[in-house]
């Protein structure tokens, strides 16, 4: 069974920092995408940084480039999100994904297949 494990949040001012990571187990494919979701409250699900396991293929939501860098340690099995200067816009449930097929930043969150528990990140003012 395929686990995805995310870790980091937190409560931060504007203009802080923080990492979250997502630690992945047992994902039956050589290669396969992972990426960022992110959930404010009463939003849908979009998409904030994605890449695929080779480290290829980065992408970002406009409104985080700059901002966010997505990484991984294919050693671990983990991978993280950066996220320098925070505003409080940033504000939600931030789940971890992965998927055996290509997707961006712009792809349904309905059409990937394994997901994490998610993790708060709060923004304050």
């Amino acid at each position: 069974q395929v686990t995805l494990v995310e870790s980091g949040g937190g409560s931060v001012q504007a203009g802080g920092s923080l990492k979250l990571s997502c630690s992945a187990s047992k994902i039956p494919h050589v290669r396969y995408y992972w990426g960022w979701f992110r959930q404010a409250p009463g939003k849908e699900r979009e998409g904030i940084a994605s890449m695929s396991s080779e480290a290829l293929n980065k992408g970002y939501r406009d409104s985080v480039q700059g901002r966010f860098t997505i990484s991984q340690d294919n050693a671990k099995n983990t991978l993280y999100l950066q996220m320098d200067n925070l505003k409080p816009e940033d504000t939600g449930v931030y789940y971890c994904a992965a998927d055996p097929w290509p997707f961006s930043v712009n792809a349904k969150a309905t059409s990937l297949q394994y997901w994490g528990q998610g993790t708060q990140v709060t923004v304050s003012a």
